[in-house]
């Protein structure tokens, strides 16, 4: 496969390279830091941000959205939406 874009620079901004399924956890952190996260089924949706030390609620998000942030946890308490993919 050809990757014309294989010796450039990666940034927050540009696309995702890597995706993966996330299962909120209280306890566990992800495999990777995000740049983003899709939510397929909508609802609330508690992060721990990728430099922050409290947990912020993302409230009534709708299905298919595209939320641009760094996370390092999704809990599962408060945690209502499903089908989270990470975006990194």
């Amino acid at each position: 496969m050809i990757d014309e874009f294989d010796n450039t620079a990666d940034s927050p901004i540009a696309p995702a390279q890597s995706c993966f399924a996330i299962t909120p956890s209280d306890t566990l952190d992800l495999p990777m830091a995000t740049k983003g996260i899709y939510i397929g089924v909508g609802g609330d949706v508690n992060v721990l941000s990728l430099r922050g030390d409290q947990p912020v609620l993302f409230r009534n998000v709708p299905d298919g959205a595209i939320i641009d942030v760094r996370v390092q946890q999704i809990l599962a308490s408060g945690t209502t939406a499903d089908a989270i993919v990470g975006l990194a």
